[in-house]
């Protein structure tokens, strides 16, 4: 066979690909195929006509391997890591698994399709896949080593993975490795099961270029090596009848092989390395592929594979004594199809006369003998009677007997059925080494007797390729097994099988899986459950037989020579195998074993095990059940879900099983398998409220929101009308969906509360009020997630609740520099944004909601577009809520527009929007804020998540505005050091005038009518009328520059606060306590001091009403007015007053002169407005909360117009009344801050402004306070 001509040139080219194909599969239907291919795609062909069904495209790098499902409904193919999964009969793409890390080198569907394992060469594992869900199905397998090959057993039970180092086998159901041995000298490349599952075949690489045969049960190497292949072999494939195998390899041949003598028997060449190779599904050609970008297919040569042969044809050439053909067409027959029972009907019966047969099949052993003895004594030179009546003296185990009518059939007519007496006689009294003669001489009469013909020919072509037929061997066998010789026994039929490769695979396999269920029943009596459990599963590897009464019928004559009971042979092997494994231990492994056997029962088989079957449930059920909740309580999910299942194997009519299943599978978040379980729960039992619950769950893990909900409405249903107690009580720990609506538009309605009206959906580009907003999240998945949310802990529920709401109406607002060309409310309304053309507002606008949505929000919000300015209820609200809509948004983008791209630090400083009025409040309100240059990408490329964490952005800012860091980043709105406040603000300006005062509506926290066109002087006057009636701060009152017409006390413009409050020189604490100390010498002054303390702590703060100032001051009458000029010729004023030292006073409004010499009507008076924390009461506003309790803000420090001691010395030394007064007379004593007031007609004040500060001083206040006016003055 060697000098065999390679065949060049292949029946047919599939010429269809680019690059070189390196998979190859046929389909079931036999009329097409798929091809895999370094090209990236994969083609669906017709393998009649040749043509391209479908160019199969998605893989990203070239395809390495693929594979069908045994029903050809799924393609799975694999490159660099992806797996791609295809429907078979379109060649749709399907899905895609993210399966490995690397090159996927091997796939292969189980044989029942349900699942699909995937190996990775350089990631060093095996995955299965489930092919309804696509999820793993348990852990991958490690196999520590690169991975090129992984193979199901034609049964499914069993997983072989070829890796560069060893051959591995595993158990497919609970992947345990239950193999593993070295193959090759090098890398294993390629392995393929024969398709009864005994024999395992391996290929080498270049070092080792050859196949090697395993036993499937020793996994011992069956015979030499292939030999042939110079090169890699990369692929093999087996017929479909099991005789022959093709091999593909880089040495550019495909060889392909006799499995009976490992002999190549043609050889086929390509131009190029051949890849891969596979049979057509009738055994006919050979398909394969490599280097050379093309399929090619080449013919099975006639005569090396199997055909099916009619049976008149047989009956022909016996008819013409061809027996030749005789031979070799009953060899067609069984080996085409060993299930074919057609050809084993012509064979004759032993013990052919009908009575005695008949006794001997039913086990009446005596009558047997009786009418066998008459037919001795009617003829006593009838050898076969002899031979026969020797039969049942050896079923009798009457073996001296038994050996006597042997010898006496031979002594008569030497036969084959003599001396097939005399071996099973001899094997029976112990004397092997005869009885081996006795059956070797056997073999030499196989044609005597023409009624066992067709049984003779069966058994010779069990070994055709030996010297003489093995028939002897077969009987030898089995009288070895019946002298207890079992070693011995299994050894030579283990010969038999390996030996002959055109034998009746069935009649061996029969005999075999008897042996084998003998030697595991006599294990089982040994207690030796392990070896048992092997031998039953070895007995029903190798009985793919027809089932039940079928054997029996076929192999009448076993049973009457030996008295087996074939009939149960099947079920005794399944049901030993599972007895075996559960006394062994391994509860899953007896329960799959069940399942196998009760899948393959049909009815009446199940009615007569009924018992059995029941007693085996009842045995396994409860501690798959115990293992299972044990395993659940740990959270172990897979374990409990292999638990369940197996006792779901069990029993599929158990409730509690798919219940408990359900949940251990909700815990691994495999929704839609637990929603299978669940829904099995409720038919089991329909009363029961556990069923929905789990369907409710598992719904909501799907976000199958609507079906959930109808489940968890029929689960309160269930709980409502259920007749136990206990059950209608747990009604009470859910909400029904009509509560949890209640309590979700609550939330939302909270969470709108501090929104804008209208919000732009990033998603859809439109313009959303307030109830399009409410309609948008109530079809949403959020919403329906959250109806159907049925915590029994009202607590959670209602923190999911506000969680959820809160996460989706998270809004980004705008703050930028109004530009000339701004998007208004009407250019928007009902339109999509995203579809409007123009450049200016409209780009700004797109981008920005680009932004906002590729940052994770659904709405945004910009005040060109989203207020109706046209309604003034709107317009009032708006502008009385834009900082708690900016400090309540999720972020606030600020948008540079004159910031070029990619600018250096320093471009923020100077940019237009730090000196705009509404920016003020848009910075410091919200929590997060991100900054974009002109082409929205980011400033300084600062990628951080909130740029009011930015060390140098933050420093910037703070250099641009005098504002510290610390007071932008964590500002409070409210009134606390609003002269600070107003500095702060007094540079920036707005286009319209009245915005000056409204843009810091946010920033004290007040509330006022927006009336656009009053007087700038009026909005910022009824701004700082509100602070000082709320507050009473008079440091408010703290300004230079030109009176408001709104109050002669309030300045016009807001730049009068430009100037920093003023600084005083104040006494030190030693200082003060030195003058305490001096004073109480004198017991009249501490008198005067707790008068004059209690007289001034009766007095109330400063508040405005109508436009009018009411101010509690000390008065103190001007006496004499002097005019003066200095060294700039600027006016002044020498002034002097009752009990003030003398001063100056620079103002530009005149003052008429006067002294006591000169008298005038006109009545001035310096006033010092009263500050009642000169009384260092406690604080107890500290106590209280403020406007926000939100996070820990810091309040900037106060600018003191007296230069007030620390609160710490307050709170420690000032502690009771004559303290606090001693010390209010000291501080009263030093210079302050004084007002220039003068009286107008009707009894009111004006104030005279000045354009510096007036600073007086008492004479001595211990003497005078009595002198002192203490009032409270109306000012204009």
């Amino acid at each position: 066979m060697s000098n065999l001509i390679p065949i060049t040139t292949p029946l047919q080219e599939f010429d269809g690909h680019r690059n070189g194909i390196n998979a190859v599969a046929v389909f079931p239907d036999k009329r097409r195929m798929v091809t895999g291919s370094r090209d990236t795609t994969l083609c669906l062909w017709d393998l009649k006509t040749g043509v391209v069904l479908n160019t199969m495209k998605g893989h990203r790098n070239g395809v390495r391997t693929l594979a069908v499902s045994r029903d050809g409904q799924l393609i799975a193919s694999g490159d660099w890591g992806d797996v791609f999964i295809w429907h078979g009969e379109t060649g749709e793409s399907l899905t895609k698994i993210e399966a490995h890390s690397n090159w996927i080198t091997s796939l292969d569907f189980s044989p029942d399709g349900t699942v699909l394992t995937s190996t990775g060469s350089y990631d060093k594992t095996m995955k299965p896949w489930n092919t309804k869900t696509w999820q793993p199905q348990g852990d991958p397998i490690q196999c520590g080593i690169f991975v090129n090959c992984v193979r199901y057993s034609p049964s499914g039970e069993r997983i072989a993975i070829a890796t560069n180092r060893h051959i591995e086998i595993y158990n497919s159901g609970m992947r345990k490795r239950v193999a593993k041995f070295k193959a090759h000298i090098g890398d294993n490349l390629s392995l393929v099961w024969t398709p009864d599952g005994t024999r395992l075949l391996t290929s080498g690489n270049d070092l080792d270029p050859t196949i090697r045969k395993w036993d499937t049960i020793t996994w011992n190497q069956v015979g030499d090596p292939w030999t042939g292949h110079t090169d890699h072999i990369n692929a093999i494939a087996i017929h479909p009848a099991g005789t022959l195998a093709a091999s593909a390899s880089t040495d550019k041949r495909i060889r392909l092989w006799r499995l009976s003598d490992r002999q190549t028997i043609a050889v086929f060449k390509h131009s190029f390395e051949a890849i891969c190779v596979t049979f057509s599904v009738d055994g006919n050609h050979i398909l394969s592929g490599g280097g050379d970008n093309m399929i090619s297919e080449w013919p099975v040569p006639q005569g090396t594979h199997p055909k099916t042969i009619a049976i008149t044809t047989v009956r022909d050439a016996y008819r013409d004594g061809d027996l030749s053909t005789d031979e070799e067409l009953p060899t067609q027959d069984i080996t085409t199809d060993a299930n074919n029972h057609t050809s084993y009907t012509h064979r004759s019966k032993i013990l052919a006369i009908t009575t005695a047969r008949t006794a001997c099949v039913n086990g009446d052993l005596s009558t047997a003998e009786e009418l066998l003895t008459q037919d001795v004594n009617n003829d006593p030179n009838n050898h076969t009677s002899y031979a026969h009546r020797s039969f049942v003296m050896a079923r009798k185990h009457d073996w001296d007997r038994a050996l006597r009518d042997a010898m006496n059939s031979i002594n008569i007519e030497p036969s084959l059925t003599g001396y097939i007496s005399k071996g099973i006689a001899l094997c029976g009294i112990g004397r092997v080494p005869d009885a081996r003669a006795a059956f070797d001489v056997a073999s030499m009469y196989t044609d005597q007797d023409s009624q066992i013909l067709h049984f003779l020919l069966l058994i010779k072509v069990c070994c055709i390729s030996l010297a003489s037929s093995p028939l002897h061997r077969i009987f030898q066998a089995i009288a070895l097994f019946n002298a207890d010789q079992y070693d011995e026994a299994n050894l030579l039929l283990k010969e038999l099988t390996t030996g002959c490769p055109h034998a009746d695979t069935l009649a061996c396999r029969v005999v075999q899986a008897y042996l084998r269920v003998e030697f595991g029943l006599e294990a089982l009596n040994g207690a030796r459950h392990d070896e048992a459990a092997v031998h039953f599963t070895a007995a029903i590897d190798c009985s793919n037989l027809p089932l039940k009464s079928e054997i029996h019928e076929i192999y009448e004559d076993l049973v009457v020579l030996f008295g087996w009971d074939l009939k149960s042979l099947w079920l005794t092997a399944h049901q030993k195998r599972c007895d075996a494994l559960l006394l062994a231990g391994k509860l899953q492994d007896g329960v799959r074993s069940y399942r196998y056997m009760m899948d393959s029962t049909d009815e009446t088989t199940r009615a007569i095990c009924l018992e059995w079957f029941n007693a085996f449930t009842e045995k396994c059920s409860a501690p798959l059940l115990t293992g299972g909740d044990a395993a659940l309580a740990a959270s172990d999910f897979d374990r409990a879900i292999d638990l369940y299942s197996a006792a779901i194997d069990l029993d599929s009519g158990s409730y509690v099983f798919f219940v408990n299943r359900s949940r251990a599978k909700l815990g691994k978040r495999l929704w839609e398998e637990a929603l299978l379980d669940a829904q099995k729960a409720t038919e089991l039992n329909p009363s029961s409220h556990v069923g929905y619950e789990l369907m409710h769950t598992a719904l909501r893990g799907a976000q199958r929101y609507d079906e959930a909900i109808e489940a968890f409405k029929i689960m309160l249903s269930k709980l409502d009308h259920s007749p136990e107690a206990h059950i209608r009580d747990l009604r009470q720990q859910y909400v029904c969906p009509s509560e949890a609506e209640d309590a979700i538009q609550r939330a939302v309605w909270i969470e709108l509360e501090y929104a804008p009206l209208r919000l732009l959906s990033t998603s859809t580009g439109l313009l959303c009020d307030r109830v399009a907003q409410i309609n948008a999240f109530k079809t949403s998945a959020e919403y329906n997630e959250l109806i159907s949310f049925s915590t029994k802990d009202s607590n959670l529920r209602a923190e999911r609740i506000k969680d959820v709401v809160a996460t989706y109406f998270r809004c980004v607002l705008l703050s930028h520099r109004w530009e000339e060309t701004e998007v208004l409310l009407h250019d928007i309304q009902d339109k999509d944004v995203r579809e409007l053309n123009g450049l200016g507002g409209i780009a700004k606008l797109q981008s920005f909601c680009v932004v906002a949505r590729n940052s994770g929000y659904r709405w945004a919000w910009m005040d060109t577009c989203c207020i109706d300015k046209r309604s003034n209820t709107e317009l009032q609200e708006s502008v009385n809520s834009m900082f708690v809509w900016y400090r309540h948004s999720a972020l606030t983008i600020v948008y540079l527009c004159d910031v070029p791209p990619s600018s250096r630090p320093g471009a923020l400083a100077s940019s237009v929007w730090n000196q705009r009025g509404w920016t003020f409040q848009e910075f410091v309100a919200p929590k997060v804020v991100i900054f974009y240059q002109k082409d929205w990408s980011l400033y300084l490329d600062d990628r951080s998540p909130n740029h009011k964490e930015s060390p140098a952005i933050m420093k910037e800012l703070e250099d641009a505005t005098g504002i510290d860091a610390r007071a932008l980043i964590s500002f409070r709105p409210g009134m606390s050091d609003a002269r600070q406040r107003l500095q702060w603000a007094s540079s920036r300006v707005t286009t319209l005038q009245e915005d000056v005062a409204y843009s810091l509506f946010g920033i004290f926290g007040v509330h006022l009518p927006v009336i656009y066109g009053e007087k700038k002087q009026n909005a910022l006057g009824r701004l700082l009328q509100e602070i000082v009636a709320r507050s009473g701060d008079i440091t408010v009152l703290d300004w230079i520059g030109q009176p408001s017409e709104f109050n002669s006390c309030l300045p016009a413009y807001i730049t009068s606060y430009a100037t920093p409050a003023r600084v005083l020189r104040s006494l030190s604490e030693d200082q003060i306590q030195t003058t305490i100390s001096s004073l109480r010498e004198n017991p009249l002054v501490v008198n005067v001091a707790s008068e004059l303390y209690d007289r001034l702590d009766h007095t109330s703060a400063a508040r405005f009403a109508n436009c009018r100032l009411h101010l509690p001051c000390m008065a103190f009458r001007v006496t004499e007015v002097n005019l003066s000029y200095g060294t700039s010729q600027e006016a002044r004023y020498e002034v002097k007053a009752d009990g003030l030292h003398d001063l100056l006073i620079t103002t530009k409004e005149p003052i008429v002169q006067f002294s006591q010499i000169r008298p005038t009507q006109q009545t001035l008076v310096l006033v010092r407005p009263w500050d009642r924390s000169l009384l260092e009461l406690p604080d107890f506003t500290d106590l209280q909360d403020d406007t926000e309790s939100e996070g820990d803000y810091w309040t900037p420090p106060s600018s003191p117009s007296d230069d007030l001691p620390s609160r710490s010395v307050v709170k420690q030394e000032v502690d009771d009344l004559e303290l606090r007064a001693l010390r209010l007379v000291v501080r009263l004593g030093q210079p302050f801050g004084a007002f220039l007031l003068a009286r107008q007609r009707g009894g009111e004040y004006k104030r005279v402004a000045s354009d510096r500060d007036i600073i007086a001083q008492v004479k001595d206040v211990t003497s005078r306070w009595d002198l002192m006016d203490i009032r409270t003055i109306e000012i204009l």
